[in-house]
């Protein structure tokens, strides 16, 4: 019985172990959904500051009744201000960027880019729960900006 009881505690530690040292900032750490799961997002470590990138795409490529020429090929990065960077597609595109852990269930202090009008935005993240991410993308203050929620 002893012996059951020690082993069993072991096992909770070593199973307890890998979180335990988690830093309060890595709770956004992983992948995100927009709300009608037709792109997902990885979000994670870049040094000391967080990221984020396109990781899925319900739709990659262009409609085949896209009448650039374009259709079937992968959706690129068009609206980028660069014309060196428009050739990158959608999918793998780095959307985050120097984010870092505030306190009190805050990351600030980076950017979201904005593939649909090429433009780079201040940023600030919560989570609103343990599966809900809030992004507020904004010029300025904060006030004059457009909130998306994200989920797991």
């Amino acid at each position: 019985m002893k012996i059951r009881i020690t082993l069993s505690a072991l096992l909770v530690v070593l199973l307890w172990a890998p979180f335990a040292h988690s830093a309060p900032g890595d709770a956004i750490l992983g992948f995100w959904n927009t709300k009608n799961r037709d792109t997902r997002f990885e979000i994670y470590k870049c040094g000391a500051k967080y990221c984020g990138k396109i990781s899925y795409m319900r739709h990659p490529n262009y409609s085949p009744t896209n009448k650039e020429g374009l259709a079937g090929r992968p959706r690129l990065d068009s609206h980028n201000p660069d014309p060196a960077l428009r050739k990158r597609t959608l999918l793998g595109l780095p959307l985050l960027s120097g984010f870092r852990y505030m306190g009190h269930n805050l990351w600030g202090g980076g950017k979201i880019y904005d593939p649909d009008d090429g433009k780079k935005y201040s940023c600030k993240i919560w989570l609103d729960g343990a599966n809900r991410l809030k992004l507020r993308g904004y010029m300025g203050i904060s006030l004059f900006g457009r909130t998306e929620t994200w989920v797991r």
